[in-house]
């Protein structure tokens, strides 16, 4: 079945299933470093607490089965492993079957930590890995060509990406369609990088180029891919730079990463690399093909929802239709945020907390915090709780859940949510109490950086949470403040912001 494969994207397959494999191992990493305090057994979020509740068939994972702590770190380290041996070409040493079992297994092992995750991995781009991660285990090794079928899928999914981005920011906020949302995007986006300061002091001429350029890229160049090469490839290099431009600006995960990688698929590297090896006109073998056009039709069928998602005029972003993830809907930043303001916590060992007291502050390793500390670059890595933070600043109602459980540990002095931050102003016993309150930040200008040399200058607005204690009945004592939010905190033995 000769007619079944394109041999001239061999070295395509092979950058892009080593690339994916690179994110795997980013993704398994961060689960197995942060999973204990997250959602472990004793964590903010239990997963035994959560799989009572929720039916298999809702959230299909190996921990409805059972879980335990030590079998989630065997799962995320052992995916890690098998991510590390794909990306060094394990999967192209073995028969065509095993290969394919290994990408499936990488994807069943990542499905189960995300079904159990909860708002912890609530993010687009852990829908992303999958649904790519899915397709993967169809594109073959070096056993047979790569199928086109799979290829044309993976540019369908790109399309996906890029085009409901593009349209969720045409639908959403006014600033996308006035070529402004980037005056305060570089500042306000959740977790600035290393030269986001300076992309924020970039004249806002060159901004409103950044805002054209991104509505051509997302809803223009993708419909390129579909078209006979080297077009496809020249839009597939746009991608590519737009995106290595979004790395330089911000830590998103590994969002921009796996938007690279699925563009990569669709270069024509022959172009560059010479005729591919004899192995790449080998036919595929039927039992392949039949399994391969089976996938297609499933994606095709079950792309009904993303496109009349995308074609809706109340378009939502990244959600998945499926419970496997097989075929999502994407989308970032349909609004974009005019001021910034971060929840700060501090801890205290006075016997009786006062305003003037000894307040010391936790530092967290993403999250704007030191108003000194320039930020750093983590992505692809995916720091949980920085994250999540930036969410609980916008409305203490998307803090609800997690934020009480957060600083019942900290009074605690639990070791595992210590991990998750950078600096631990209570090295030696847990503080009597924890508050938090919210600031407003914004970038310093250049004269304030050269004189004071502070990245962030910010200010207080509010208490987000009162001084807060362990109660040896009911747990941390006191509420936050719902502010914005509305309500008032709650909840198992836990101060929660609502």
């Amino acid at each position: 079945m000769h007619w079944f494969t394109e041999p001239g994207y061999w070295t395509a397959r092979l950058v892009f299933q080593r690339a994916l494999a690179g994110v795997y191992l980013f993704a398994f990493v961060g689960a197995a470093l942060q999973f204990r305090a997250l959602i472990g057994a004793h964590g903010m979020l239990p997963v035994p607490r959560y799989v009572r509740h929720v039916p298999f068939l809702r959230a299909p994972s190996l921990f409805q089965l059972r879980y335990s702590d030590r079998l989630f770190a065997l799962c995320a380290w052992s995916g890690g492993a098998l991510a590390a041996a794909l990306a060094a070409g394990a999967g192209d040493l073995v028969p065509l079957g095993a290969a394919m079992g290994m990408w499936a297994l990488l994807w069943a092992l990542y499905l189960s930590i995300v079904n159990v995750g909860q708002t912890w991995y609530s993010f687009g781009w852990e829908s992303l890995l999958l649904e790519t991660g899915f397709l993967a285990v169809f594109l073959g090794n070096a056993r047979v060509g790569p199928p086109v079928l799979v290829l044309w899928l993976l540019r369908w999914l790109l399309l996906r990406v890029e085009f409901g981005a593009g349209l969720i920011k045409m639908r959403g906020d006014p600033c996308w369609r006035e070529l402004t949302c980037l005056y305060h995007h570089h500042e306000t986006q959740p977790m600035p990088g290393p030269l986001s300061w300076f992309f924020h002091h970039l004249p806002r001429s060159l901004h409103r180029v950044e805002c054209a350029a991104n509505h051509v890229t997302q809803l223009l160049v993708p419909l390129l891919l579909f078209t006979p090469q080297p077009v496809a490839s020249y839009a597939a290099w746009t991608i590519v730079a737009t995106q290595l431009w979004l790395v330089l600006s911000g830590n998103f995960a590994w969002l921009n990463w796996m938007t690279i990688t699925l563009a990569l698929s669709a270069v024509d590297f022959a172009r560059f690399s010479g005729p591919p090896p004899a192995a790449a006109s080998r036919g595929a073998p039927l039992w392949y093909a039949v399994l391969v056009c089976a996938v297609t039709v499933l994606v095709l069928v079950l792309s009904r929802h993303p496109v009349a998602n995308m074609l809706s005029r109340r378009q939502v972003m990244n959600r998945s239709f499926d419970s496997l993830h097989l075929v999502n809907t994407y989308g970032a930043f349909g609004t974009v945020g005019r001021i910034r303001e971060e929840v700060v916590v501090e801890g205290t060992s006075d016997r009786v907390p006062r305003e003037d007291g000894d307040w010391r502050e936790y530092g967290f390793k993403g999250k704007p915090g030191e108003p000194g500390r320039m930020p750093r670059q983590f992505a692809p890595y995916h720091l949980r709780l920085d994250w999540l933070m930036w969410f609980a600043a916008l409305s203490p109602g998307y803090a609800r859940e997690w934020f009480g459980p957060f600083v019942e540990r900290l009074l605690a002095g639990d070791r595992d949510t210590l991990r998750l931050i950078r600096h631990n102003p209570f090295p030696d016993a847990p503080p009597r109490f924890v508050r938090a309150r919210l600031y407003r930040y914004r970038f310093t200008t250049w004269r304030e950086l050269r004189e004071t040399g502070a990245w962030w200058h910010r200010t207080p607005v509010r208490e987000y949470l009162p001084p807060t204690r362990l109660s040896p009945v009911a747990g941390p004592v006191g509420e936050p403040d719902g502010g914005r939010g509305g309500g008032r905190g709650g909840g198992r033995g836990a101060s929660e912001a609502e």
